[in-house]
């Protein structure tokens, strides 16, 4: 999914050349191909997961910058939320992954 315009995230802005994908539960080997050409073309990539699709988002982080592009990419930061939902005391975690073309 490519974002349109630079809007806010946090205290940092999302740029709309940067790439975000989010992890479901797909097999992890195949979204981590799937990355493969993203990054062959862009500089970075974001991964973000809800949940209990964090694991998932963590182990294709894993396979992109230590199997398939080891020595050419790696993590730049890794972000972790959790949201309430109002009322029912319910709360969700969600992870932000960015990986870097190095």
């Amino acid at each position: 999914m490519l974002m349109e315009d630079i809007k806010e995230h946090g205290q940092e802005q999302i740029k709309s050349e940067d790439t975000i994908i989010n992890i479901r539960y797909d097999p992890v080997m195949q979204a981590a191909i799937d990355i493969l050409p993203i990054l062959g073309n862009k500089k970075k990539v974001i991964l973000r997961a809800v949940g209990e699709s964090i694991p998932n988002a963590v182990a294709v982080a894993n396979i992109v910058t230590e199997k398939l592009l080891h020595g050419n990419s790696k993590v730049q930061k890794i972000k972790l939320d959790t949201e309430a939902a109002a009322g029912i005391g319910r709360m969700t975690s969600n992870i932000e992954i960015i990986i870097i073309k190095i």
